[in-house]
């Protein structure tokens, strides 16, 4: 019988039949009703004239309200909440359109050809029989494709609109062997009511509900919930080897409806989030509208964004600079697709090359500059110190120096917590060109901002996009230290604040970002194979390869002669630094750079290191000239 049931599920029925069913059903609904009009008993000579002429013109209604709809042309094992609006829009219309005809007899003739409460319950009758019997054939296809006791036991956190449209997502997907078991909701008012035949029960149930029902996946599914309840979900799952799915916002929903392949594992990114920033827009409006804007590494991680969040505020125009030429050619093709932008241009250009700069700055005559054109990478840049010195601070002094000559706004330079009592060449070349601007704000019209801030999650580099590399080739997963830590903030975050602190900027300033706690990488590793529902030493391993030359422990936001003052924004202070002379300070990096011609690491780190006195090697072949 049940391979019986199956054969048959392979086919669709043929849509006449569907259509002969369907006035079946209005048949035997309006003999329904006339029997629940007349108590089962006999009913009147009068009305019983009139059968005959009751069932053709109601079956005819329904036969023509059926055809215009094609109510029969949809597959009744995907019933979905569209077509149980259709069916009852189709048979509403059909009810009324007999009710005026009986209207119009009874003025024509004297009489009601139809009682009207039979017209009525009709209506009501044909409605539910045609909904029900239309999900009871889903609801036994579904079981028959995937029987109870093969489906993954699933729980919704949420039992709000997001949930409810999430479960039915779940419930109209044939190809999903899952079942909701419950629903979890921090709204008391809701726990211990049903939802769609599911209870709703509150988050101190949660692990007794994965304990009891071999949970597979927790859903969640509110639109708006903090980082912090995120968290403390995600930790109860994953202590209990469940994964954790999200639901993603309904912005994002394809034409405002939800598919269960919208619904994604929990990335790490989603829970070293924080709150949204509250942004001065109306000061940063103020500050980018009907302005020309230069972005240097534009087609970087940083730089990308920036141009991004910049283009919000409408500004005149806004020059996206790189030399890497393929990832500046997908940038122009993602503002080719923005549906709104501002004027933009790609430039091609290294900001090492005086002359093309200069010929940018003539040309385009930016008013505002934010600089994040940098390498950035310490192994890298450890092993070829000249490199640094070209880009970082010949690049930056070249910017630094035409900003000033044609009398730009305000320059803002992207620089990196790694400037901090810098233990390697990247970290030292930064700290080199905070000095340099900063000194040549002190005689130049120009504003010039310096942001300091730690890594940024999922940009060129960063540890997590190459863990979930590691994890997706099977690992190991290599880490250099079992100690290390590193502060974290996600790319629009950091963006947003160097927006606000290049608006609130006086000149001269260190903005310092307010990164958080400082995570262990280690902890970071083990979650992110949590998330993927894999288990350390089982499926995937970690090893230590040792700190690369360079590399520090323990990432610092200030240097130890430094303090902070604070701002209107929580989470940007100014980093009080020592002043350097501006004359002084030129000759020194000008002897640096002309020490690139040398191509002699030792001679160019001394110098660096001369001009930064607080800069102590680690991990490297130049810790013996300290």
């Amino acid at each position: 019988m049940y391979r019986l049931f199956k054969l048959f599920w392979q086919y669709n029925l043929p849509r006449w039949s569907i259509l002969v069913i369907d006035l079946l059903i209005s048949a035997f609904a309006l003999t329904l009703a006339f029997l629940l009009r007349f108590d089962f008993s006999s009913i009147p000579e009068n009305d019983k004239k009139n059968l005959p002429y009751n069932f053709a013109v109601l079956l005819g209604v329904r036969l023509l309200s059926f055809a215009l709809s094609k109510t029969y042309k949809g597959v009744v094992r995907y019933t979905s909440s569209r077509d149980t609006v259709r069916i009852f829009v189709v048979i509403l219309s059909g009810s009324v359109l007999v009710f005026l005809t009986n209207v119009f007899w009874l003025y024509v003739r004297g009489f009601y050809y139809f009682p009207n409460s039979v017209i009525i319950i009709d209506g009501l009758v044909t409605l539910f029989l045609m909904i029900s019997s239309r999900l009871a054939v889903k609801a036994l296809y579904f079981e028959i494709k995937n029987p109870a006791r093969e489906k993954l036991n699933v729980i919704i956190y949420g039992a709000g609109e997001s949930g409810i449209i999430t479960k039915r997502t779940l419930d109209r997907d044939a190809a999903i062997k899952y079942k909701v078991v419950g629903f979890i909701d921090d709204d008391e008012k809701k726990h211990g009511r049903s939802v769609e035949g599911i209870f709703v029960y509150g988050q101190d149930k949660l692990e007794e509900l994965i304990k009891d029902n071999d949970i597979e996946f927790v859903i969640i599914s509110i639109q708006k919930i903090s980082i912090k309840k995120k968290n403390e979900i995600t930790d109860i799952c994953l202590n209990h080897n469940v994964r954790v799915l999200n639901v993603p916002p309904a912005a994002k929903w394809i034409n405002g409806e939800l598919s269960f392949n919208q619904i994604k594992s929990i990335r790490i990114e989603d829970l070293l989030e924080r709150d949204p920033i509250k942004l001065d827009t109306a000061r940063i409006s103020q500050q980018l509208k009907d302005k020309v804007i230069l972005i240097t590494g534009a087609a970087g991680s940083i730089g990308s964004e920036l141009a991004r969040q910049c283009s919000k505020f409408s500004p005149k125009k806004i020059y996206l600079l790189d030399q890497a030429e393929s990832p500046l050619h997908e940038l122009d093709l993602e503002f080719t697709d923005m549906l709104v932008k501002p004027a933009y241009e790609v430039v091609m250009a290294d900001v090492r090359n005086l002359d093309r700069m200069r010929n940018v700055f003539k040309t385009f005559k930016p008013q505002i500059v934010f600089h994040a054109a940098a390498y950035k990478h310490v192994p890298m840049m450890e092993n070829n110190p000249s490199e640094s010195i070209l880009t970082n601070v010949l690049g930056t002094k070249t910017l630094a120096d035409l900003s000033d000559e044609f009398k730009v706004e305000r320059f803002v330079f992207v620089s990196t917590d790694k400037a901090v009592n810098p233990t390697n060449v990247m970290g030292a070349s930064k700290r080199i060109a905070e000095i340099y601007i900063q000194s040549l704000g002190k005689k130049s019209g120009t504003k010039f901002i310096t942001t300091r801030f730690g890594n940024v999650l999922g940009s060129n580099g960063s540890v997590i996009p190459r863990f979930k590399k590691q994890i997706e080739q099977g690992g190991p997963i290599t880490i250099t230290h079992p100690e290390i830590t590193r502060y974290f903030m996600t790319i629009p975050e950091a963006t947003q604040l160097v927006l606000e602190a290049a608006v609130m900027g006086k000149g001269g300033e260190i903005f310092v970002f307010d990164m958080g706690d400082s995570i262990k990488i280690v902890d970071l590793a083990r979650k992110m194979i949590l998330l993927v529902g894999m288990k350390e030493g089982k499926d995937i391993s970690i090893t230590y390869t040792g700190l690369r030359p360079g590399e520090k422990l323990y990432e610092e936001l200030l240097a130890n002669s430094e303090n902070t003052l604070p701002t209107h924004h929580s989470q940007i202070l100014i980093g009080k630094v020592r002043e350097y002379d501006y004359a002084e300070v030129k000759t020194i990096i000008e002897e640096l750079i002309k020490s690139f011609d040398t191509q002699n690491n030792e001679i160019i780190v001394q110098r660096m290191k001369d001009l930064v006195p607080e800069f102590k090697s680690n991990n490297s072949v130049f810790q013996k000239l300290d």
